[in-house]
């Protein structure tokens, strides 16, 4: 936990590899010092089939999974920080994202807990 999920536009992985887009992303979320580095967890859903304001336009949401008990400071710095680090990346996509969203520590699970 926590997890950032990428949802993208296939286009989006002709200009950089998925492996940099990994990397850079979890470069930026560990960045923040919210996390344990070891328990970021970062994937890309690259999309062929989509439409973006009705057109096919390239564009990257990342969808971010945390605990419940960060600051809206601390989500907010979260967020420029994925937003700006894929700006970077991508300078000539405009239709770049996210979201934070909290797990309740009441109802989350994994393996490990059981």
């Amino acid at each position: 936990m926590p997890h950032f999920v990428v949802d993208c536009s296939q286009g989006i992985l002709r200009q950089r590899s998925e492996e940099e887009v990994l990397a850079r992303l979890h470069h930026a979320v560990n960045s923040t010092g919210l996390f344990e580095e070891s328990d970021i967890k970062v994937r890309v859903n690259p999309f062929l089939v989509y439409t973006v304001g009705g057109g096919k336009e390239d564009f990257i949401h990342v969808f971010s999974y945390i605990m419940q008990g960060r600051t809206i400071e601390q989500r907010a710095d979260l967020s420029r920080r994925i937003v700006g680090e894929l700006a970077d990346m991508f300078p000539a996509i405009h239709r770049i994202a996210t979201n934070v969203a909290e797990f309740e520590k009441a109802t989350y699970l994994n393996r490990e807990m059981l």
